[in-house]
């Protein structure tokens, strides 16, 4: 058997309060940075334990929508969105320059993530962001998403990224929040679903097929109530499969 690396990540300094104990598991983070959660201490916080723990850290801007957690998509024109998510970052950008750490990359949040997926207009607003601060930025994204697509054809680079702790859709799409078995919790699961994609690059759909994918990181979200013991689990199991967190 071959010997894999890959990096696990998750969303942060969104108000669960549980980064002292998650960050020391994770490779990456991405950090809430005002629009959907978020405030200039708690980033300062989450950047410190980053740094001290050595996890690469990210800007993860969402629709300025604290209500809704920017999980609904806001109308705004592209001009209010470009703004809003270059001052995100900014923000975000300032407090790590200041802690003397390096951000390694962006991946948007929520509503505004899932749309990019399937629709070039807003692909394009975050893409342009991205190039308009740092082109050496890495963008998460999924394979085969408009995201990654049009990150790829202006010269910003994608690590692909799949989510460790949901079920997906025929055509790679997550399945909805609102639909049951939407999250994967069992961590057994969770690590038959990472092992199948980076040792197959298969993964198995909600409803049963297997599809293509290729990630080189995961994302365990934060706020699933049993996060801390599925990654504590995948850190025991996964480099027997010749896997690598790093």
């Amino acid at each position: 058997m071959g010997t894999y690396s890959i990096d696990i990540n998750a969303d942060v300094g969104e108000g669960v309060g549980n980064e002292d104990q998650l960050l020391p598991l994770l490779s990456s983070c991405n950090i809430a940075c005002g629009g959907h959660a978020g405030d200039i201490q708690l980033m300062n916080y989450v950047v410190n334990l980053a740094k001290i723990n050595n996890v690469k850290i990210g800007a993860h801007p969402a629709y300025p929508d604290k209500k809704n957690f920017g999980r609904s998509v806001l109308k705004m024109s592209n001009n209010e969105l470009y703004k809003s998510l270059r001052h995100q970052i900014l923000l975000l950008s300032k407090i790590v320059n200041q802690n003397r750490a390096i951000l390694n990359h962006v991946k948007p949040h929520g509503a505004l993530y899932n749309l990019a997926l399937i629709e070039k207009k807003t692909a394009s607003i975050i893409v342009d962001v991205i190039k308009s601060l740092d082109e050496s930025l890495l963008l998460y994204a999924p394979f085969e998403s408009m995201l990654s697509k049009v990150a790829h054809d202006n010269g910003v680079q994608v690590i692909f990224e799949a989510f460790a702790d949901r079920n997906y859709n025929d055509d790679l799409t997550l399945v909805s929040r609102q639909k049951q078995d939407a999250l994967l919790t069992n961590k057994e699961a969770v690590l038959e679903h990472i092992k199948n994609i980076i040792l197959n690059q298969k993964i198995t759909t909600f409803s049963g097929k297997k599809i293509s994918i290729r990630a080189q990181t995961f994302c365990i979200h934060g706020d699933t109530p049993n996060a801390l013991e599925i990654i504590k689990y995948l850190h025991e199991n996964l480099n027997s499969l010749g896997i690598q967190i790093e």
